[in-house]
Order: structure tokens, then sequence, then C-alpha cells
């Protein structure tokens, strides 16, 4: 078993289920590592996060179990060294549209010869340079999930499934509606069915398959065989809970 939560969940045959984490609160993220969720995804493309709030999220997960993946702003050699010094388990790279793309994260992610990330000592990873052994497994535990979210990346996915060292594809439905000529219509069908293809695709090739999608709109995607389900968001919870709480209170004047 490895020791990478995200790999094991990807290598288990059941669905997992996980929420982003869009928020920078500490304790939101210490509050949703028990709640259930095999993963969050801490997004920094497109939230207001920074390296010390990561740091601090990840130490308030520590012991849950939890997987934490990050996505990534994009290509960037030096935020990835900080992401897996700091100990994320995944990280996910928005837009991959080639091969050349997921070749690229894999060297920065990668320690050399294999790539060019830089050799840290004292970083949380290593639990400030006690386990030893870290550098040897590095390789085995490295986790890239790669993000397909326009029409390039669909017509060019088996070439960017068969790049060794890939784990995953993650379908983004509201870039790829976009795309498509679908703005802002996640769930249209020609959207949807080419997510399904694709989920098929990278599935039947022995890669994990995840989805953004609503629980009432993730059954076809499971049946499909999307194993990294993202439900939803902390600040979309919260904003949901809020308006509905408040719509109720307000029928009560």
């Amino acid at each position: 078993m490895s020791h990478n939560p995200i790999i094991s969940a990807l290598t288990a045959g059941k669905a997992q289920f996980g929420l982003f984490c869009c928020s920078h609160s500490v304790q939101v993220a210490e509050a949703l590592g028990d709640s259930g969720f095999q993963f969050l995804i801490f997004d920094l493309e497109h939230c207001p996060q920074s390296l010390p709030h990561l740091h601090a999220q990840l130490a308030a997960l520590h012991g849950s179990g939890i997987g934490a993946i990050v996505r990534a702003t994009g290509l960037d050699q030096a935020a990835f060294k900080h992401y897996l010094d700091l100990g994320v388990h995944a990280i996910m790279v928005p837009s991959v549209s080639s091969a050349d793309e997921a070749r690229q994260a894999l060297r920065f992610m990668r320690y050399p010869p294999l790539g060019v990330r830089g050799v840290g000592g004292s970083v949380r990873v290593t639990r400030y340079g006690r386990d030893k052994g870290y550098l040897q497994r590095a390789e085995e535990e490295t986790c890239l999930i790669v993000q397909i979210e326009t029409v390039a990346g669909l017509e060019r996915l088996d070439e960017i499934c068969s790049v060794e060292g890939v784990r995953a594809v993650f379908f983004g439905p509201h870039d790829l509606a976009a795309s498509m000529g679908h703005l802002g219509q996640p769930g249209h069908p020609d959207v949807a069915n080419a997510i399904l293809g694709g989920i098929r695709s990278a599935r039947a090739r022995g890669l994990g398959a995840g989805i953004l999608a609503s629980e009432a709109d993730c059954g076809p995607y499971l049946e499909a065989g999307a194993n990294l389900v993202c439900a939803g968001s902390d600040i979309g919870l919260l904003v949901s809970s809020a308006d509905g709480l408040a719509a109720r209170l307000a029928n009560r004047r």
C-alpha cells in the first residue's frame, strides 16, 4: 500500500469523494478533515491562497488521513517544489492540452536524473529531515493529476494518458464547456458526453478519472468509471446553506 493516500485511493477500485477548499481558513480545513470525505483540493488557481496559508491548512489535516491535492496556477517549477516540500499528496495541473505539458509537469515534480526538482532537507514532507527514506521513496509517491479543460486536451487525451507518471485525469466541465462554445453550460449534453467518453478512455488505460459534479449530477460519471469525484466546495456549501437559511427565516417575518 502506498504511503500516499491519493495514490491508494486511485488504486482502491472504489469511487472517492472530496471537495474543493477555496477558503484559506485553517479552521475550515481542520473541520473538513473529519467530515468523511477522502480528499480536499486546495485551489490556488482561482482562490486567494498563499503558501503560509496552505502550510497551516496541511498541518491542520495532520492525522486525519484525508488526501491533500493542490490545484496549481499552471506549470511553475518553483511553485511545484514548494507544494511538494510542504507535503501535498498530489498536484493537479489545470488546462493540460498536450503530452509535452504533462511531461514538463513531471520534470518539475521529480528529482534528478528524471527531473529538476530541488532537494530540500528540513522541509515538512521529510518531517524536517527525520524521514531518511523520503528521497528514495519520492518517485513512487509522486502523484500528477492533469486537468482536461479544452477541446485540444480532449483531442490529445490518448497521448496525454500515455505519458508515464500521469496518475489521473480530471475533467473541468466549466472551462471545457467554454472551449466547446457552451459558456456557462457545464451540463450541456455535448460537454457531458465528451467527459463521459474521456472518463471511459482514461479508465481503460488504467488511470484514475476525476470530475467536478454535484451530488445530483454525478451518477452518470460514476457509472462511466469516475473514481475521483469532487462534489462541490467549502465556499459553495457555506453560501448555499446560508442563503437557504436566510430565505427560510425571511418567510417567518
